[in-house]
Formats: C-alpha cells, structure tokens, sequence
C-alpha cells in the first residue's frame, strides 16, 4: 500500500511540474523556466518583434510584417486554445497553421491558412476568418481592450474555429483567395502586423490529435 501511494504522489508531482495538462492533453507552448516565460523554441521571420512579458506571459506585438512562430516542432491535425487582446479597432494580425517549412521569404502566406484578426474589416477578412478564403458565421468577438479566447482545430482538412465559445467557422478547407495549397503537417505562428496598433497574445496551448487507426 505505501508503495501505491507513494507511486500516485510522484505522478501527482509528475503532472504539476510538466507543460502537458494532464486531464486534456494539452500542451503550454509558450514555457516557463525557474517561474518566468521565455522564448525558448520560438522563432521570428521578418520585420518587427513580439515582447514578451516574462512575469505574465502576455506577447505583444511591435511593428511588422513579420511572424513569431514556433520552431521547436511541427504539427499535423491539431486543437489550437488562446487568447488575444486588441489594441483599438485599428489591430490587425492573425494566427497560422501548419506553416510548411522554415519560414525564409514572404511565401509561406500563399501555402497556409491565417485565421484573421482585424477589427476594421468584414466577411472573409474580419476576425475570426480563414483569411481571404471563409467569413465567420456570426460576430462574436469581444471589443478592443478585452481579451478573447480562440479554439482553432485542423483535423485532416476540416477547419473549426470557435471564438470566445461561439463555432463561427465550420469547414472543409480548399485553396482559396491568397492560398494556393496548403500542406498536412507545419509550424504555428502569429503575425505582427504594423504600428502602433498592437496586439497582445497570451495562455498559448497546443494538443495534437493522433490520426484514428
């Protein structure tokens, strides 16, 4: 019994202390080493920069058009959680998925889809869009100032997107608008668009989805 107990108190501490959420199998992205966050695993292409606040672990955007993506691994089907927070009706930037390759020119945008975030533009390019490709079906965005929680899935080549608990995107993904094809597996990352209208982006989680068998 006390080595059943002991066992159980070890994958208690086991769990607490990795960056996969045990129960959900979600895994924090943007780390915390010795209690502050850091940028460990991520990358930039392009002009400008995302700050980081190594205390809350709020990224915010300075300049552009660049992108910070992730360059410790690749993703294939994904469940993508976050939140993001607009400076004033004037922000834009948006969120990739499965960027193929190391990003080295401007043509990643024309081979993966950008789920948009732009407070002053409509249908396929207002927040919550497929960029160029799908309009949201509703409005559910928070205004400028507040925070809003993104959950991004890509299985296969279906594309849900869910804004602050509202399913507003619900498709079978197709090259369309800017997007002439679009890769099974690639990196995730997030666009700085331009000053001085920032963007802020924080609690970053990824769970992988294993293909069914």
């Amino acid at each position: 019994m006390k080595r059943v107990i002991l066992l159980i108190l070890g994958l208690a501490a086991l769990s607490v202390g990795s960056s996969v959420t045990a129960e959900d199998g979600f895994e924090q992205i943007l780390k915390q080493r010795d209690g502050r966050y850091t940028k460990d695993g991520w990358n930039h292409y392009g002009p400008g920069y995302f700050e980081l606040d190594p205390t809350t672990g709020v990224l915010t955007s300075h300049g552009g058009m660049g992108l910070f993506w992730y360059a410790a691994k690749e993703y294939g089907d994904l469940v993508l959680e976050l939140e993001f927070k607009c400076e004033d009706g004037r922000t834009n930037s948006g969120v990739f998925v499965r960027v193929p390759g190391v990003p080295t020119s401007d043509d990643y945008i024309y081979h993966t889809f950008e789920i948009q975030i732009d407070e002053a533009a409509e249908g396929i390019y207002e927040t919550g869009a497929v960029y160029g490709a799908e309009p949201p079906a509703k409005q559910a965005k928070n205004p400028p100032g507040e925070w809003n929680h993104f959950r991004i899935a890509f299985i296969g080549d279906h594309i849900t997107v869910d804004l602050n608990g509202t399913r507003i995107i619900d498709w079978l993904a197709e090259p369309r608008g800017k997007v002439a094809d679009f890769a099974s597996r690639g990196y995730i990352g997030f666009q700085n668009h331009h000053d001085p209208n920032k963007v802020y982006f924080r609690n970053i989680r990824v769970k992988k989805i294993e293909p069914q068998r």
